[in-house]
């Protein structure tokens, strides 16, 4: 990525050799996230040269100086939830909201991860993996089973993880209770996913993709509202006996969709936004917040990585949890602009680039 707006570039880029705590993969399957259409597109703001991705598996190459978790030859898979496994939050086991994560990268008098000519190329979200090669801090790295395909285990490194961990983790949704999912991408299907197998009572999918809408239906979903003919508040007020739900789930990443998941709440219900929404305020009603209606964030569903990882992948194993459906395609690095076209017209569920 060299400026916002404009189309990613295949160039060389110079990978350094790993230093203490570090290491390097070959990157064999890197899946297309909303997460970095948002910095492609200038919604965020992000330093230039940058190689973007970062939801990759792929085989380590070599490890540096007092790296135990993982040894070359190992199949992983990535996450952007570096932590330094020092901070108060760490301590707490909150690693998703590390605040030291400046120590998880090169200090600025070590050389940069990443070169070209003798210059820095930015790394995007500690891991960059839109490339051949990648070096990062072991801690954004987990073994994964021969077992699982390349580009489905890729899934489990963000979109997978976060719509699981917003239910598990976040939400904390109990048997019984009702779930709504707004937005039924990636994220939003892996949510769904995880309402069914936490045992919702109802799980309700709201998108304006009828396509996407079936496949929500497919994966667990109970009822679908297409929000391109029906009003979605008073659609799933309706379906959820006039009271509302219990969680809402907020997969999108806009302000009216988070207002969105407020207003449907039942009485004691909680509303949790998953969805990327660059600075901008909510409207929320405050006589409601009378009632215990709540709303939350969740960043990357609340994960701990090296734990949920394992987790997902036994939903995997035993048929719990459907990866195989959420890939849409599989795409050539030539071919990853493509790709993200196809995720701005809304087509598809997930693109994965596969290196030969």
């Amino acid at each position: 990525m060299r400026a916002a707006g404009e189309p990613l570039l295949i160039e060389d880029v110079d990978v350094g050799e790993p230093g203490a705590q570090e290491v390097l993969i070959d990157v064999a399957a890197v899946g297309l996230c909303h997460s970095d259409l948002v910095f492609l597109d200038g919604s965020y703001q992000q330093a230039v040269p940058a190689v973007l991705g970062h939801e990759s598996a792929g085989v380590v190459a070599r490890v540096g100086k007092g790296v135990g978790r993982v040894q070359p030859g190992d199949r992983v898979i990535t996450s952007l939830s570096a932590s330094c496994g020092r901070c108060a939050y760490c301590r707490e086991s909150l690693p998703h909201l590390c605040s030291r994560k400046d120590l998880t990268r090169r200090g600025s008098s070590e050389p940069p991860r990443l070169t070209q000519g003798g210059e820095e190329v930015h790394q995007f979200l500690d891991l960059s993996s839109f490339a051949e090669r990648m070096l990062v801090h072991e801690s954004t790295v987990v073994r994964i089973p021969s077992e699982v395909p390349t580009d489905r285990a890729a899934l489990l490194g963000c979109g997978v993880a976060t719509g699981l961990g917003a239910i598990f983790n976040t939400a904390r949704v109990q048997r019984g209770q009702s779930v709504c999912v707004i937005g039924c991408g990636g994220v939003g299907l892996a949510a769904i996913q995880g309402a069914r197998i936490a045992g919702a009572s109802q799980v309700i999918a709201v998108d304006t993709m009828p396509e996407k809408l079936e496949v929500a239906r497919s994966l667990g979903a109970t009822d679908v509202v297409d929000a391109n003919f029906q009003d979605p508040i008073e659609a799933v007020r309706q379906l959820a006996d006039g009271e509302g739900v219990h969680h809402s789930i907020e997969a999108f990443g806009s302000v009216s969709t988070a207002e969105q998941a407020f207003a449907i709440l039942r009485r004691g219900g909680t509303a949790t936004v998953v969805g990327l929404i660059p600075g901008q305020e909510l409207s929320i009603p405050t006589d409601q917040l009378f009632y215990e209606r709540k709303i939350q964030g969740s960043v990357m569903g609340s994960n701990d990585f090296q734990r949920d990882t394992r987790r997902y992948i036994d939903m995997y194993l035993d048929g719990a949890l459907n990866l195989d459906d959420l890939v849409t395609q599989h795409l050539t690095l030539e071919e990853i602009n493509r790709g993200f076209d196809d995720m701005r017209s809304g087509t598809g569920v997930r693109s994965i680039v596969v290196f030969e």
